[in-house]
């Protein structure tokens, strides 16, 4: 995969030189470029914004330089041999970044990043480059940071991580918290390792008990016990048909039930009664 970075903080990328995107960057699994938006500015001032039309505060970053730098990049990258490229735009005001978002950015094999300051990037710059290449427009929370780059060290290391060969263990992202299959809108549960005992506290026996079938069924249920407390609304919003008979044992021991309009939505709803302490 290559992956190319513009923006007026190269330093802030410095992080995909560490851990497991560093290790991926060394072996060539992953080619990174970072670009300097400064470089396609042509004043003494390298100026890269600007007030908005209409009036407002802050500013906006201008339509040339972001013009002339992806002109320049996307050129180098075909030229390199890379294909298919796609743009991803952090911004607050995007779709929500996903595990399955994750999943598809990874089987892409070029990805462009822009990372904008002060109140985002002339929206043609945007609109220009959707009639040429996919636009991917992100957003890795419902907050907003002072720029863009933050994310795009998030996105990377959630699309890093997926490519063939970059874990140790390429099934250790199968039980993730929102991996594709059975655990799609679900969280990981708890996780232990030795020693079994620690200032009083000890790990559940099941662990012990080399029962694999059991241990499955304990870490599913614990699975479903996290997300009903943290992350409700995914119950919420999931599809009954993922839950298998002992799934629903522990969502009605957890204090949720089928929609009583079950067959025309299909959904969970929490209880109010009956619930475990």
């Amino acid at each position: 995969m290559r992956l190319d970075v513009v923006t007026i903080f190269p330093e802030y990328l410095d992080p995909l030189n560490v851990s497991l995107v560093g290790k991926a960057r060394a072996r060539g699994q992953l080619n990174v470029q970072v670009h300097d938006l400064r470089q396609w500015t042509y004043d003494r001032h390298n100026t890269v914004d600007d007030t908005p039309y209409g009036g407002g505060p802050g500013m906006v970053m201008k339509t040339d330089p972001w013009g002339d730098a992806l002109d320049t990049v996307l050129a180098d990258g075909y030229e390199s041999g890379a294909h298919a490229p796609v743009l991803v735009v952090p911004t607050p005001s995007g779709r929500p970044f996903t595990q399955e978002l994750a999943v598809e950015l990874s089987e892409r094999p070029w990805l462009i990043f822009t990372p904008a300051r002060y109140e985002g990037i002339d929206r043609r710059v945007i609109d220009e480059y959707a009639t040429r290449i996919p636009v991917y427009e992100v957003s890795i929370g419902d907050y907003v940071l002072a720029g863009g780059e933050a994310a795009v060290l998030v996105v990377t290391e959630a699309v890093a991580r997926l490519l063939p060969g970059v874990l140790g263990n390429a099934e250790s992202h199968r039980d993730d918290s929102f991996a594709p299959g059975a655990m799609a809108n679900l969280l990981e549960g708890p996780v232990y390792t030795k020693p079994p005992a620690w200032r009083g506290r000890e790990i559940p026996e099941v662990l012990l008990s080399g029962h694999h079938v059991k241990i499955a069924r304990w870490r599913r249920d614990e699975a479903l016990r996290r997300t009903t407390a943290n992350r409700p609304d995914l119950i919420e919003r999931c599809d009954p048909k993922a839950f298998d008979k002992k799934d629903r044992e522990m969502l009605s021991i957890l204090g949720w039930s089928p929609d009583p309009e079950g067959e025309r939505y299909g959904r969970f709803w929490r209880r109010t009664d009956g619930v475990e302490q």
